[in-house]
C-alpha cells in the first residue's frame, strides 16, 4: 500500500477507488518481469502513465523510455518510424537512421494507439515480440533488440480481429498482461477529488482564487457520465476557473460546461471505438442528406429556367400544388416535370453505399487531398484511409 501511495504521488495519479488501485497494482507486480503488457481503456483515461509506472519499476529504469502514438505516423512512414532505414531506401533518405526499436535498446517502448498498425507493420512487430529480431527498411541485415514492449488502445482488438484488422497472433503476444484502466463514470469517488486537483492547479498557475463548488453542483459532477473521462473533466474544470467571476460554483452554473448529450451517468460502455463509429456514420448521412437536398433544389431551379421565366428563384416550401396554381401553365408543367425526376433520382441502397458516395464527394470536393477530406468528414486522416480501402473506393 506504501508503494501505491508513493506511485500516485510521484506521478501525480489522484483517486482511491477500487478499479484505479488494482490497475496500479497489477502494473507494480508486472514491472519487475519482462512480460509484454497490453493497457486497454476509453480514450482520456490516463493509460499513458501506466507504461511509465511500469519502466519506473522495472530494472529497465536507467535505459530509455521512448514513447510512439502510432496512430498519429502515417502507413507510409511508420515502418522506418519503428524499424529505422538505410540511405536510399525511399525518395527521401538521404541518410540512415535509426528506428525507435533500436533506439529504446535496453529500456522500454510504449506503443500507444496499437490498434491502429498496419497489418504489415504488425507483422514486423510479431518478429520483434518473438525474436527481438529487426531489419530496417531497404536493409536485408537482421538486427536484434532488447526491449520492454507496453501497449495501449482504445479499440476493441477482439473485434478488429473478427474484422480482419488486426493479427490474433499478435493480440496475445501483445496482451500477455491485460491492464484494463476504468473509466471516469466507473469511479464516482474519484470525480471530485481530481476535479479540485485541476481547479487547484489553474489556481496556483494563474495566481486566482481557487473555484469551489456547492452541494449541488458537487452531485451533478459526480452522476454526469463524462464521455470525454478525465480530459473532459480537466477541461471543464479550467474552462470555469478561466470564465467564471464567481468562485462558488452552482450546478446552473456548472450545466453550462456539460455535453449536453451525456448529462447523467448511463451503464457502463466499455467499447469506446463503437461510439466513435457511431458518431462518424452519423456525420456522414447527415452531409448526405444535406447534399441531396442542395442537388434536388438546383435540379428543380435548372428545370425551372428551362421553362422560360428567367432568373433563379428560391424554391418554394409549399405543397407543389399550391406552387403550380401560382405559375403560368408552362411553369407548372416544368415544375411537375422537376418533381417527377426527383421521384427518380437513384437513392444509395445501403448504408455503406451512402458512406462511399459522401467519401467521394468529400475527395472531389478537396482535390483529392485526404487530410482535408477527412476534416470535412469529421474523422482522423488513418480512419479514412481505412474506410476507402474497406469501402473499395479507388481514388
Amino acid at each position: 500500500m506504501a508503494d501505491l501511495v508513493s506511485i500516485k504521488q510521484r506521478f501525480g495519479i489522484i483517486g482511491n477507488s477500487e478499479l484505479i488501485n488494482r490497475a496500479l497494482e497489477i502494473a507494480l507486480r508486472v514491472a519487475p518481469t519482462d512480460l509484454t503488457v497490453l493497457i486497454t481503456g476509453e480514450s482520456g483515461v490516463g493509460k499513458e502513465f501506466f507504461p511509465q509506472v511500469i519502466h519506473s519499476a522495472s530494472a529497465r529504469k536507467h535505459g530509455k523510455y521512448v514513447a510512439v502514438n502510432c496512430g498519429a505516423i502515417p502507413e507510409g512512414t511508420i515502418d522506418s518510424e519503428l524499424f529505422g532505414h538505410e540511405k536510399g531506401a525511399f525518395t527521401g533518405a538521404v541518410d540512415s537512421r535509426k528506428g525507435y526499436f533500436e533506439e529504446a535498446d535496453g529500456g522500454t517502448i510504449f506503443l500507444d494507439e496499437v490498434g491502429e498498425l498496419p497489418l504489415s507493420t504488425q507483422v514486423r512487430l510479431l518478429r520483434v515480440l518473438q525474436t527481438g529480431e529487426f531489419i530496417r527498411v531497404g536493409s536485408a541485415r537482421v538486427q536484434k533488440t532488447n526491449v520492454r514492449v507496453v501497449a495501449a488502445t482504445n479499440n476493441n482488438l477482439l473485434r478488429s480481429i473478427s474484422e480482419g484488422r488486426f493479427r490474433e497472433d499478435l493480440y496475445y503476444r501483445l496482451a500477455t498482461v491485460p491492464i484494463s484502466v476504468p473509466a471516469l463514470r466507473e469511479r464516482p469517488e474519484d470525480i471530485y477529488l481530481l476535479f479540485r486537483k485541476f481547479a487547484t492547479d489553474v489556481a496556483v498557475k494563474y495566481r486566482m482564487p481557487a473555484i469551489t463548488l456547492d452541494a449541488s453542483a458537487r452531485n451533478m459532477l459526480e452522476r454526469y457520465s463524462w464521455p470525454g473521462n478525465v480530459r473532459q473533466l480537466k477541461n471543464v474544470a479550467e474552462q470555469i476557473s478561466a470564465i467564471e467571476t464567481e468562485r462558488d460554483i452552482t450546478a446552473s452554473i456548472l450545466e453550462r460546461y456539460l455535453t449536453p448529450n451525456s448529462k447523467m451517468a448511463t451503464p457502463s460502455v466499455t467499447n469506446a471505438a463503437s461510439f466513435d463509429d457511431l458518431n462518424t456514420e452519423r456525420e456522414i448521412l447527415y452531409k448526405i442528406l444535406f447534399d441531396m437536398r442542395a442537388d434536388i433544389n438546383e435540379m428543380k431551379q435548372m428545370l425551372y429556367r428551362m421553362g422560360g421565366y428567367g432568373a433563379m428563384q428560391p424554391i418554394s416550401k409549399e405543397p407543389r400544388h399550391e406552387v403550380a396554381a401560382l405559375l403560368p401553365s408552362t411553369a407548372s408543367q416544368s415544375v411537375e416535370y422537376a418533381e417527377e425526376i426527383v421521384d427518380d433520382v437513384p437513392q444509395p441502397a445501403t448504408k455503406a453505399d451512402m458512406q462511399r458516395e459522401q467519401i467521394i464527394r468529400a475527395l472531389h470536393r478537396n482535390g483529392g487531398s485526404r487530410r482535408a477530406a477527412a476534416a470535412e468528414l469529421f474523422m482522423s486522416e488513418r480512419t479514412l484511409y481505412r474506410r476507402i480501402k474497406e469501402l473499395g473506393i479507388e481514388e
